[in-house]
């Protein structure tokens, strides 16, 4: 008797269409890991400079990866399954950014002091408690993203708590760690790396299962990168933050979404993803109800290659033209129920397939086909040759896989595993974001790492954390952003700059100037540092982060003075950043921008009137013609307002008559 869909069916409700209490109803629950870079010099466990990265390398190594034993003498299910992927690893090696401990062929410096100032002050702003003592752990990553095969990582703070819309939401630790490589490319059995980001400091900020809607969750993070990148300690641009987000459902267990890679896509991922755990374990009570049962379920599979040599199904006839192999699964008593739908346009035969793409490395898709599916694919023939080969029944499932004989062989067992495991409920994983992340839809990665992939290192010793460490750490940070947005706005910042200086790695540099130079304009510093920086570094490509504090203080200070205007503060800004160590007065000078005095600009409008005939009739398109000659002469030297001042008194005043006379004649 086949299993019967109709009973496991469900309409998945589209994201915001759910109120808080429909969540609760599910017994939703979800935390967050944050990922931060730290704005460091160096790498946290070498002294290869960070924050370096170029699609350019000069070397190439080929590695394996193997899974150790934990000190309990046991694998971690993660390092188990991508040792079955049989993987070549390649990384590109830069030879500015990447040395002899990265590749695992010399043991680690001390971690780096001005990471681990950093992340304290970063403990502080999370309210966590500061353990006195650091001690390195080593975390398994077979996937190939950290050469050595681990990772090393400590934690720093512990039972913290920020505020999410008025609701305190513990953090249960911070850590700090280094960062992996940039994946290039991950097609079949080889994946490619560059080496440039590898070993970066990074903090992980990691919350309680405390969250209770999608909407919450986005919040959450929000709150978390408000504070963090509050610090000034911290990188930002494309990369530097991820999020990993953990969502369970009652009944279910923690499944992991990794690198969302921004905020906005959360709520839709976290809202299907518990829709997926609710449906998968609908389907489970229904395997179950159907007769099925977790010990009696045994998947067979063979090869049937010359049962299905005259299929015409496009993929398969083109993998058999090409020799590929293929072999039927037998999924007793699971009829139909790969066409269950688990999130928005994928069934669970979607589940099926990332686990034979991601492990069996077959990932030209579709790289699968079973009887039942709604477009049955073959021809109806080959399905009736294929069922008495495999001894098969009317009620049972049948998935035919293809590919070379080693991957297909792993494929099938693969598919046998993730049909028993949907008799159990929701396997712990880690998945991936499919697409841009608008949809929703998420696809499997591995298998969620348990604690056997942690253990202690032991080439680095305990780093004690004195207190007066940490108390240098908390005088250093700064009040909470939500404290300094009204500072700000006090001071006369304009609204849509007030966040953007928070979060401006140049902040305290606003305050200094502010302080430096009274009766400068707030306004004008801070729309200079946050909006007017990062609009001459995106559309400029002038490295503006080049420019010390101090060569920027220098600036501010000229400007205010007179002796540098507006006009000319990209060139010189420009000229700065590739002159790291010249101050403003030399750049000024080597540019050849001298302040104009009145005398100079009185002169030089005498000489644009004379030969422009100043007695001839002013109307505003010839006084703008006047200025434009007069301010090509001295733009950069002498205030723009000035200059017209003074055109204006020895024009007579030509200009607000011709402008009262244009208004009167548009009337």
């Amino acid at each position: 008797m086949p299993f019967l869909l109709v009973e496991v069916s469900m309409t998945i409700p589209p994201y915001g269409t759910l109120s808080p209490d429909d969540y609760r109803a599910l017994g939703f629950r979800s935390g967050l890991e944050v990922h931060q870079q730290l704005f460091t010099q160096n790498k946290l466990f070498c002294r290869c400079p960070a924050g370096r990265y170029s699609p350019v390398y000069h070397a190439e190594i080929l590695r394996h990866m193997r899974p150790t034993l934990s000190e309990l003498g046991e694998y971690d299910g993660t390092a188990l399954m991508e040792f079955k992927t049989k993987k070549e690893i390649i990384y590109r090696l830069h030879r500015d950014t990447v040395c002899t401990y990265e590749m695992d062929d010399a043991p680690p410096f001390l971690l780096d002091d001005e990471a681990l100032d950093h992340a304290l002050e970063i403990a502080h702003l999370l309210n966590c408690n500061i353990v006195g003592e650091l001690h390195i752990t080593r975390k398994q990553y077979l996937d190939g993203s950290i050469p050595t095969g681990f990772q090393r990582t400590t934690i720093v703070g512990t039972d913290g708590y920020i505020l999410v819309g008025g609701r305190r939401i513990g953090v249960r630790q911070l850590g700090l760690e280094e960062d992996a490589c940039r994946e290039v490319s991950d097609e079949g059995h080889v994946r490619t790396y560059l080496t440039d980001r590898l070993s970066m400091p990074l903090v992980e900020v990691v919350t309680e299962p405390e969250l209770t809607t999608p909407e919450e969750v986005a919040q959450a993070n929000q709150v978390i990168r408000f504070l963090t990148r509050s610090s000034g300690k911290v990188r930002t641009g494309a990369g530097a933050g991820r999020q990993d987000v953990n969502v369970s459902v009652a009944g279910g267990t923690r499944v992991e979404i990794k690198g969302v890679c921004r905020i906005p896509l959360i709520p839709a991922l976290v809202h299907y993803e518990a829709f997926r755990q609710v449906t998968l374990l609908r389907l489970r009570d229904g395997l179950l109800a159907a007769g099925l049962s977790p010990d009696t379920f045994h998947p067979r599979h063979k090869e049937v290659t010359r049962a299905v040599y005259r299929a015409t199904y496009p993929p398969l006839r083109a993998a058999l033209d090409q020799g590929a192999r293929v072999r039927a699964v037998v999924l007793p008593g699971f009829g139909d129920a790969m066409n269950t739908m688990t999130q928005p346009g994928r069934p669970f035969s979607s589940e099926v397939s990332d686990r034979v793409r991601v492990i069996a490395c077959l990932d030209r898709l579709p790289n699968l086909i079973y009887r039942h599916m709604p477009d049955p694919g073959l021809d109806p023939s080959i399905w009736s040759r294929v069922l008495p080969a495999m001894a098969a029944e009317e009620g049972d499932g049948l998935v035919l896989v293809w590919g070379n004989e080693q991957d297909v062989r792993t494929a099938a067992e693969e598919i046998g595993i993730r049909c028993a495991e949907a008799l159990v409920g929701i396997p712990s994983e880690t998945r991936q974001v499919l697409g841009d992340g608008t949809a929703g839809v998420t696809g499997f990665e591995r298998i969620l790492p348990g604690p056997d992939r942690m253990y202690p290192d032991t080439d680095l010793p305990p780093i004690p954390i004195p207190d007066d460490r940490v108390e240098k750490a908390r005088l250093r940070v700064d009040a909470p952003p939500w404290e300094l947005g009204e500072r700000y706005r006090a001071m006369g910042v304009p609204e849509h700059l007030v966040d953007r200086l928070i979060l401006s790695p140049r902040r305290r540099l606003f305050e200094q100037a502010i302080k430096s130079f009274p009766g400068i304009s707030t306004a004008r510093v801070a729309h200079l540092l946050t909006a007017t920086l990062t609009g001459w570094r995106r559309r400029s490509g002038i490295p503006v982060d080049r420019v010390s504090d101090e060569q920027m203080l220098d600036l501010i200070r000229l400007l205010h003075k007179g002796r540098l205007q507006y006009e000319s503060l990209k060139e010189v800004v420009r000229y700065l950043a590739a002159h790291e160590q010249v101050s403003a007065d030399i750049a000024l000078r080597d540019l050849g921008i001298q302040p104009a005095g009145e005398v100079e600009v009185r002169d030089l409008v005498a000489q644009v009137l004379d030969q422009e005939g100043g007695g001839l009739q002013m109307d505003r398109r010839r006084w703008k013609a006047l200025m434009g000659k007069v301010m090509a002469r001295v733009r950069g030297r002498y205030p723009g307002r000035g200059v017209a001042a003074i055109l204006e008194e020895m024009t007579g005043g030509l200009h607000a008559r011709a402008s009262a006379a244009g208004e009167e004649g548009d009337r």
